[in-house]
């Protein structure tokens, strides 16, 4: 039987106009599609009280709705996020697309098929890159450390730079691009679910290696799944 009901689980607040036009593009005509978001109905106060960083704490980064950027500890996202998950699977979903692609573990659904980013486009990219050296586009620059250990699999040490998706100008995309051009990558990979093809269009202005947005590829992928 076709899957008719997918849930989206972004780390920020839902919808985010930002990533769902390319999901939808994705989606065949019968499949509903439920957004949901790890601070949605979190005000300010809130956010700072519950998901502000700790000493220590991996950080991550997401998007609220009036467009405004957020940086949280990991631990105090990866806790709301398996109560959203199970909160999208009490109302019906088949599929549940986490929409970050932050490493995670222990996540679990009962009957839900549970889709987590940082467990697919690793080794999906590293495939289609070959003995190529990528380029890592980053929003934080305290993520540098985690993601040497999450592209570890990589035929050559990947070269980073940093551009929030959320706060950076186009300039800052476009540096951005040049530093990974002339550290030697030969394609650059947008860690991060909330860059678009705004940015890819910008780094593409500017260097001549490929470019390739994390949420496309995972859209393209879970079309071919429904």
């Amino acid at each position: 039987m076709a899957m008719r009901k997918i849930g989206t689980l972004t780390i920020g607040q839902a919808p985010r106009s930002d990533i769902t036009p390319i999901l939808d593009a994705a989606l065949p005509a019968h499949v509903s599609c439920l957004h949901a978001g790890v601070l949605d109905g979190v005000d300010d106060a809130a956010i700072a009280e519950r998901f502000a960083p700790q000493p220590g704490d991996a950080l991550l980064t997401s998007r609220l709705l009036d467009g405004r950027a957020v940086v949280m500890g990991k631990p105090a996202v990866a806790k709301a996020i398996q109560q959203k998950i199970d909160w999208l699977e009490a109302q019906d979903c088949e599929i549940i697309v986490i929409l970050c692609t932050g490493e995670f573990h222990d996540l679990r659904s009962q009957h839900a098929w549970l889709i987590e980013p940082d467990r697919i486009l690793p080794p999906t990219l590293n495939a289609l890159v070959g003995s190529r050296r990528a380029g890592i586009l980053v929003p934080l620059a305290a993520q540098i450390a985690s993601e040497l250990e999450k592209w570890h699999s990589a035929a050559q040490t990947p070269v980073f730079a940093v551009a929030s998706p959320y706060t950076a100008s186009e300039e800052q995309v476009a540096a951005a691009a040049r530093s990974l051009a002339e550290q030697g990558a030969e394609v650059i990979i947008t860690d991060c679910i909330g860059y678009t093809g705004w940015h890819q269009a910008i780094c593409a202005q500017h260097v001549t290696v490929p470019v390739v947005l994390s949420n496309k590829l995972l859209a393209d992928l879970l079309s071919n799944l429904l």
